[in-house]
């Protein structure tokens, strides 16, 4: 095969849509102490601003995806970019808890869009073996954005004040929608991408068709309902596997800048060097992941192996966050809660891969938006849960209890009811 740069392209301006995906949705975290003061927020408050982001990210999961199938890729990233940036610059024009509520329920129904639009380029681009990889790269962005945006978000508010942190950072999806409208076509479109390179992205496709029906004519994709996919087991499980997982990488998210500060001491421009470091570890955790994964492979053993033994090496790494709340050397924890973090950027470079592996491609974005709903409840749920927490106990030792074997239970609900090879409909 000739060999072009193309795909990688197409994994280059997803990795800076998600960037821009996560430096958007980090600003409140890491302003949280300004505008609790400047507002009188109670930490209840904050925890229910939060939850209304991830009700209507889940809401903006069932509604993105089935766009996403519907209008193709090109067209439905750019409307999610373009909702998502609103919401986020709307922040500066509000005051109250139920303002701060509503944009960031923009914010969310347009964030909703990025993985399932991601994960349905990835499986349009690259054939089965190399999909863990590329999209291990394309999720580093949310770490990349996370490192990126203690050092936007800190310059910004020093210099001109928090409500113009929102305004800058949310202008950047504009921008990207510009370059995406000029860059990116579907394969089959592409000038760039030549007959080889076309038969290399469906090579896996060919192999199944000729193992199972070898003389048959290649059909063209049937229509598949939502309820056709809730027929099968593997729908609920994966669907359970982001509901007990996802919030815990929100707490993360949404938390850490606050925990630092309450139990270290650490204020705004001191957050940013353990942040870099924590969010950096997490980005090599999501490329390591889906190599690790991509490397089974091409030693022979099985996709199903692959992923399921990828997902377990790394769920007993994030075992040690139940120690943190009880040390304390900054240094330790920052490593430690690092670890985790990289654990979960491992675990969702398989776990979206898995979707991609189980269902055919028609239906990738809907199946990761059903499958990122059960994520997006479980952080509205955990949202408050963590809120009341801290407002009656001021501890964070239950939750970082619970967060440590969240993995672990993914990874067995995997083990049990999720055979990885691709559903026949």
């Amino acid at each position: 095969m000739k060999k072009t740069n193309v795909r990688w392209t197409v994994v280059a301006l997803i990795f800076f849509a998600t960037t821009v995906n996560y430096i958007d949705r980090q600003v409140i975290g890491l302003l949280k102490p300004y505008i609790q003061d400047d507002l009188g927020w109670t930490e209840a408050d904050y925890g229910y601003i939060v939850t209304a982001f991830q009700v209507a990210y889940g809401i903006g999961m069932i509604l993105g995806g089935r766009m996403l199938d519907r209008l193709g890729s090109k067209m439905g990233y750019s409307i999610a970019i373009i909702v998502w940036s609103l919401g986020a610059v709307l922040h500066a024009a509000v005051r109250s808890v139920t303002g701060f509520g509503a944009a960031r329920a923009v914010l969310g129904l347009g964030e909703a869009g990025n993985f399932p639009a991601a994960v349905k380029v990835i499986a349009e681009w690259f054939p089965k073996r190399d999909r863990a990889y590329a999209t291990g790269l394309f999720n580093s962005g949310t770490t990349i954005g996370a490192i990126i945006a203690p050092i936007i978000v800190t310059a910004i508010t020093l210099e001109w004040g928090w409500r113009w942190a929102f305004i800058v950072t949310g202008m950047l999806g504009f921008i990207w929608v510009v370059v995406w409208w000029a860059l990116y076509h579907s394969p089959e479109k592409h000038r760039g991408v030549n007959q080889a390179e076309l038969d290399y992205i469906h090579s896996d496709e060919d192999e199944a068709h000729e193992a199972h029906e070898p003389n048959k004519p290649h059909e063209p994709h049937q229509t598949i309902t939502w309820r056709q996919l809730f027929e099968h087991r593997q729908t609920y499980a994966i669907l359970f596997s982001r509901f007990v997982t996802d919030w815990v990488w929100w707490f993360f998210l949404f938390w850490t800048p606050d925990f630092l500060n309450k139990m270290h001491g650490v204020d705004l421009k001191a957050t940013v060097l353990p942040l870099i470091i924590i969010y950096t570890m997490s980005s090599i955790g999501g490329i390591y992941g889906g190599h690790v994964s991509s490397q089974f492979i091409r030693f022979g053993r099985s996709i199903d192996f692959a992923r399921k033994t990828t997902i377990l090496l790394f769920a007993l790494l994030v075992l040690p966050l139940n120690a943190v709340p009880y040390i304390e050397n900054i240094w330790i924890v920052v490593f430690i809660i690092g670890l985790a973090t990289s654990t979960h950027q491992a675990w969702a470079s398989n776990i979206f891969t898995i979707v991609s592996d189980v269902y055919p491609k028609q239906v990738v974005g809907s199946m990761t938006g059903i499958s990122s709903v059960g994520g997006a409840v479980g952080g509205a749920l955990a949202s408050s849960f963590v809120g009341l927490i801290l407002e009656y106990t001021g501890s964070y030792a239950v939750i970082f209890m619970i967060a440590s074997t969240m993995y672990l239970l993914a990874w067995l609900t995997l083990r049990l009811f999720v055979p990885i090879r691709q559903i026949k409909f």
